[in-house]
């Protein structure tokens, strides 16, 4: 039975002692809190990883990376591999963001490699598709996210794709105070879903998490994850807050 997950993405954000401080708060929210029906998980920037690590080893959250390079390893000044997160005992890693497809060119086919070289590390890709909104009203939604799936993760065997999340991102909701609406969340991940079945059949369609990623808020959460295909969210800016943050992991 696929899970109930909840991911903060905290991006580019936070000194060293706010991301301690930050921690230390989700840490007081979740001890007065029961979240048995949800997985949570923190992404925080690398250079936060071990702290995170160390919060996370008393098993509130599990953390994970926001990207890793698609090289095994080598000569690739300020990347960081698939190794060296597994070596910190990281249980995930998100691929494929918007903003890395956007601000840096990442491909499909790059993707695709990233999620071989986490998966060899025994760590569960966060796997993110979705469209621009030039796309959305251009009635082209389900051509891209097929093609982004087909291309980085359906080369993936049955049991490899066992271990995989999936993100679907509106892009167009990122940032800018828009959200899809939960009947057009509805309809993308179940759509998704179904694509997931004609490569892998039912039960893995069926335990496949895939979260929703578009400006997800605590006075919004309910109403998305009450979808029968929403599993879940991932979380920008309201991760920040811890507050907010554990508010949307209450909201199933």
């Amino acid at each position: 039975m696929r899970k109930h997950i909840v991911a903060g993405n905290w991006k580019m954000n936070l000194t060293f002692d706010q991301a301690n401080e930050l921690a230390e708060q989700l840490m007081d929210a979740l001890e007065k809190c029961n979240l048995n029906k949800t997985e949570l998980i923190v992404c925080p920037p690398f250079p936060y990883l071990e702290l995170l690590s160390d919060f996370g080893s008393d098993s509130y959250f599990m953390v994970g990376a926001q990207n890793v390079n698609d090289n095994e390893r080598g000569a690739y000044t300020g990347e960081v591999s698939a190794e060296m997160l597994a070596s910190l005992e990281l249980t995930h890693c998100i691929v494929g963001h918007s903003e890395r497809r956007l601000y840096y060119g990442e491909t499909n086919e790059q993707i695709a490699h990233k999620v071989d070289h986490l998966l060899g590390h025994n760590i569960k890709p966060i796997v993110c598709c979705g469209e621009v909104l030039e796309e959305r009203e251009a009635g082209k939604q389900f051509e891209v996210v097929e093609r982004q799936l087909k291309e980085g993760l359906f080369h993936l065997s049955e049991r490899a794709f066992g271990n995989i999340i999936i993100a679907y991102e509106p892009v167009w909701a990122i940032g800018t105070g828009k959200t899809a609406t939960p009947q057009q969340a509805q309809e993308m991940h179940a759509f998704i879903r179904g694509l997931i079945r004609g490569r892998y059949g039912a039960t893995t369609a069926d335990d496949t998490s895939i979260l929703y990623g578009g400006s997800c808020k605590p006075n919004n959460a309910k109403e998305l994850f009450a979808n029968p295909d929403v599993d879940g969210g991932l979380i920008g800016g309201a991760s920040l807050k811890a507050d907010d943050f554990v508010a949307i992991a209450l909201s199933f």
